[in-house]
């Protein structure tokens, strides 16, 4: 299992440009649908503590993934597995890159892959819209999150507590009265 484990998070790490959200997709389709390590729903979970942890999200999601999965040893060669393709091809870029910059070819590649990334970030977060179960009644939250976040520069921090607080009374004074109406 800690062979799979760190194969499974090699190939993400590997393959999967555009930083921790846009390997989302990957890590859903290897860990839930391939492998069925994780439900839907733990993964949703999972990808809601990985966000609210500091640190590369990469690395937060495959640490959580692996310790689920086998306790301590599997976080850390999950994690591993995560990170050491990144780390070689960080590398390597960094001994050769200076020497590339002023290419316009490389330019112009970097230019076109900008806006694919994106992308890959739009999709898992559609995705985890569905999952949380965002609907036309409750959109408002993420947008108003965001919009605080972007243009008044609010803490995400106080986004999260202030999310964790109205859940909890939420969850306290509002759901039960529903409940009992219902």
């Amino acid at each position: 299992m800690h062979y799979q484990l760190f194969k499974t998070f090699s190939k993400i790490g590997a393959f999967t440009f555009g930083g921790g959200y846009a390997m989302i997709p990957m890590i859903e389709t290897e860990v839930v649908d391939n492998h069925h390590w994780l439900s839907k729903e733990e993964f949703v979970d999972l990808i809601a503590v990985a966000q609210s942890c500091p640190g590369v999200f990469a690395i937060n999601i495959s640490t959580f993934i692996g310790f689920r999965l086998r306790r301590h040893t599997g976080a850390i060669v999950a994690a591993a597995g995560a990170a050491l393709p990144s780390f070689l091809i960080i590398l390597l870029i960094a001994l050769f890159f200076h020497r590339f910059m002023d290419v316009p070819w490389v330019a112009a590649m970097f230019n076109g892959i900008r806006p694919a990334v994106v992308a890959l970030i739009a999709v898992p977060t559609f995705n985890l819209a569905k999952s949380a179960h965002i609907t036309l009644s409750n959109c408002w939250i993420p947008i108003v999150t965001a919009l605080l976040i972007w243009l008044l520069g609010v803490n995400p921090i106080l986004i999260i507590l202030a999310a964790a607080l109205g859940g909890y009374l939420y969850g306290q004074f509002i759901k039960p009265t529903e409940n009992e109406n219902g």
